[in-house]
C-alpha cells in the first residue's frame, strides 16, 4: 500500500485552507452586498434565503474539508494520514484567522 507523505498532507491541506477562505470571501462579498443585490425582501424571504445559505455553506465547507481525509481513511486505509491531514488544515485555517486579525488591527 503506497502511503502519503507528510509533504502531500500539506500541501493538500494548504489547498483546502485557500479553497475554504475563498469560498468564506464570496459568501462574505454577498452577503455585504446583500441590500444592494436583492433590495427589500418581504419578511419570509430574507430568513429563508439565509438559513438555505447557511445550510449549503455548512454542506460545502464539510465536503471541501472532510472529502480528502474520508477517501485516506476509508478507501486509502490510512485514518492516521487523514488525522494528520485535519490537523494540517486545521493549522492553516488558525494562521489564516490570525493574519486575517493582524490586518485588521494593522489597517484599523
Amino acid at each position: 500500500m503506497v502511503k502519503v507523505s507528510d509533504r502531500s498532507l500539506k500541501y493538500m491541506s494548504f489547498i483546502q485552507a485557500i479553497s475554504l477562505m475563498t469560498y468564506i470571501g464570496l459568501i462574505t462579498t454577498l452577503l455585504s452586498n446583500g441590500n444592494k443585490l436583492f433590495n427589500k425582501l418581504p419578511n419570509y424571504m430574507g430568513p429563508l434565503l439565509f438559513l438555505t445559505l447557511f445550510s449549503t455553506s455548512a454542506l460545502i465547507c464539510g465536503l471541501i474539508t472532510f472529502y480528502f481525509p474520508f477517501v485516506l481513511f476509508v478507501h486509502k486505509k490510512q485514518p492516521s494520514q487523514a488525522i494528520k491531514m485535519i490537523m494540517y488544515l486545521v493549522r492553516w485555517l488558525i494562521l489564516s484567522t490570525l493574519l486575517i486579525l493582524g490586518s485588521i488591527l494593522l489597517f484599523k
